[in-house]
């Protein structure tokens, strides 16, 4: 009888005792394994894997239940990057740079993110079998014959044993459920055109949770690489955690995609948001910015009730590497990662510096968000040459010929050292992935004057509306817009009048305004001919529907190029051997009496100032941002 009750006081206590449970995510690292800048060619403090090992570490001592996560976007973002997929490509059978740290890492599961198809299936393939760990995405499927199948691993039920707060070994099913967005078959054409096509992140993960209950999980996670909007979503959005955060059974979301960060008071407005538990609609959620800079974390604590253990209290915060406010590095390098890659970073470095020409004046991108910009002009330039000579001889020479390029490094979320910043000398490599970061490919757009306005409209979305009766300073760049859609199109003038609505809003929907913001619009002096026909060279990004900009697609490219925006630039440079940038002003903001219009940039603009007189400094933070103005 004594030991029979001995027995159900065990059981009792067994049932009664929590187990708690530590998950750690990283995102959006873009090969950022090092803390180290290729384009400035020094070690930073601000971000990097080798920094937020230190926090894993950290976090790991002092939660022994825990498990690790990465959100994507891994493989492309930098020039360690290239050198792994383009330049120096990896040999057969070999290891990728990033998963000898991951596997070492130990992580436990990873979801693709749209940068991971930048180089093609199959590298992307090649690269993914030396990851010790799962990959999971359960919205890209296979084209084909047949029902569709799914592209990769939809989703994997971990089976982990784990310590309970009695001190009882206990058994854990953990599913997880990967998804990227839609968006892909847009950016990457050229690449999955004909080979996959993607799902809406939400109608994909919607069965898969009751799906993994029934296999016996006692958790369902989902990697979703996806922002956060504050309005609703529609069917194949970009951006869906607070979709995907309404879908019952979920236990927690982890996020990326956007470069943001939550639980931060950037989403205190958002509907469902709890920012003192870190969730969404009831479910804890972290996204930790990019390139290693935070370390998101979610803490769970489980019961057991119902056969299962189930999620009785939870909280998610961030951890950082760096104090921005400050700036003030929080932690070391961990010096792992540069004795596991020292091979392919010393490569990388050698090859980057590289001389291609000579500057006999700096080229910055602080001020390239409100006034016509060297460092912007410079690839417009490069991409017309390039077409220019692709054209010759066939009916395509017959058109004008224009050109569109945006900033690409313009701080704000990616931090205040974020610029371009150039010295007069040597170009190297590194100067020209530094101009342009991304690995895209020359295409040209045959569209008429009339879409060549809306196109303009649609970048103009960047700056905020002034009020001529409002307050006497008033700021111009809207934060939700991305940089990188903000087109300037070299070979046309134009003005830009804010005291007009936006036409378009950031995501390219079309607003209530019928006003127009672009004034002035003329090629050759001329004002545009709305049936006028233009040759228009981008990049496959936008060519193929990227930023969501209005009348822009696949149907209407005249020249679609193999080569990379940026050989073309590496060659433009050389061409000219001693270059002196200086900017055309072909376009301007127009003055509005009674205002003064300012926005922030990085505080190495301020060396700048004395060659730019269109612009006054108001004052410097000390998080290394400081205000502008513009002078009437």
């Amino acid at each position: 009888m004594a030991c029979g009750l001995c027995g159900v006081l065990a059981l009792n206590t067994s049932q009664a005792a929590e187990l708690k449970l530590r998950i750690m995510q990283t995102t959006d690292l873009h090969m950022n394994l090092l803390n180290y800048d290729y384009y400035q060619d020094r070690l930073t403090d601000e971000y990097g894997l080798a920094k937020t090992i230190t926090l894993i570490h950290q976090a790991r001592e002092q939660a022994p239940n825990h498990l690790l996560f990465d959100n994507g976007d891994l493989l492309q973002g930098n020039p360690l990057g290239d050198m792994m997929a383009k330049v120096k490509p990896m040999a057969p059978g070999a290891v990728h740079p990033a998963y000898k740290l991951m596997n070492l890492l130990r992580y436990d599961a990873a979801n693709l993110g749209n940068h991971e198809f930048n180089y093609g299936l199959p590298f992307l393939r090649r690269a993914l079998s030396g990851a010790a760990f799962p990959y999971v995405n359960a919205n890209l499927m296979l084209t084909g014959p047949g029902r569709p199948r799914y592209a990769f691993t939809p989703y994997v039920l971990l089976d982990r044993r784990f310590t309970d707060s009695s001190g009882q070994s206990q058994r854990l099913k953990i599913g997880v459920i990967g998804l990227a967005p839609p968006q892909i078959m847009q950016w990457d054409r050229p690449h999955l055109q004909g080979k996959l096509v993607a799902r809406d992140m939400v109608e994909s993960a919607r069965p898969l949770i009751p799906l993994l209950r029934r296999q016996g999980a006692d958790l369902v996670i989902a990697i979703a690489h996806t922002g956060f909007e504050k309005d609703a979503q529609g069917l194949g959005a970009e951006n869906k955690a607070g979709e995907l955060a309404r879908l019952p059974g979920l236990d927690a979301l982890l996020l990326g995609h956007a470069h943001a960060e939550f639980p931060s008071s950037a989403f205190a407005q958002h509907p469902g948001v709890d920012l003192q538990r870190g969730s969404i609609h009831g479910v804890p959620t972290v996204m930790p910015g990019r390139w290693g800079d935070h370390l998101g974390l979610i803490d769970l604590t489980l019961a057991r009730q119902q056969g299962r253990w189930r999620v009785v209290n939870s909280h998610a915060e961030l951890r950082g590497v760096f104090r921005r406010e400050t700036r003030q590095a929080l932690v070391p390098a961990d010096p792992m990662v540069a004795h596991v890659i020292a091979a392919e970073h010393a490569d990388t470095v050698s090859h980057m510096r590289a001389q291609v020409a000579q500057t006999s004046a700096p080229i910055h991108s602080y001020f390239a968000q409100v006034l016509p910009d060297a460092s912007v002009q410079l690839v417009a330039q490069a991409q017309k040459a390039y077409v220019q000579r692709a054209v010759q001889g066939t009916d395509l020479e017959r058109l004008p010929l224009l050109s569109a390029a945006a900033p690409f490094k313009s701080g704000g979320r990616q931090g205040w050292s974020h610029y371009t910043d150039i010295p007069a000398g040597p170009i190297a490599l590194k100067h020209v992935a530094d101009l342009y970061v991304y690995p895209n490919t020359i295409q040209a757009l045959q569209l008429k004057g009339a879409e060549l306005r809306e196109w303009l409209e649609m970048s103009a979305g960047q700056f905020k509306q002034i009020d001529p009766a409002g307050p006497a300073e008033q700021e111009l760049l809207n934060p939700d817009f991305r940089a990188y859609n903000f087109d300037m199109i070299e070979g046309l003038s134009y003005e830009i009048d804010l005291s007009q609505p936006a036409r378009y809003e950031s995501e390219g929907r079309r607003s209530a305004s019928q006003a127009h913001r672009i004034v002035k619009l003329q090629y050759q002096g001329r004002p545009i001919d709305a049936d006028a026909r233009f040759l228009v060279v981008t990049n496959n990004y936008r060519a193929h529907g990227g930023g969501g900009f209005p009348g822009l697609s696949a149907e209407k490219i005249a020249v679609d190029a193999p080569s990379e925006t940026r050989e073309a630039l590496a060659q433009f440079l050389a061409s000219a051997q001693v270059l002196t940038p200086r900017a055309e002003k072909h376009w301007r903001i127009l003055p509005i009496p009674g205002v003064r219009m300012v926005f922030r940039s990085g505080a190495g603009g301020i060396a700048h100032l004395q060659d730019t007189p269109e612009l006054g400094l108001l004052r410097e933070e000390a998080d290394g941002s400081a205000w502008f103005y513009l002078r009437p």
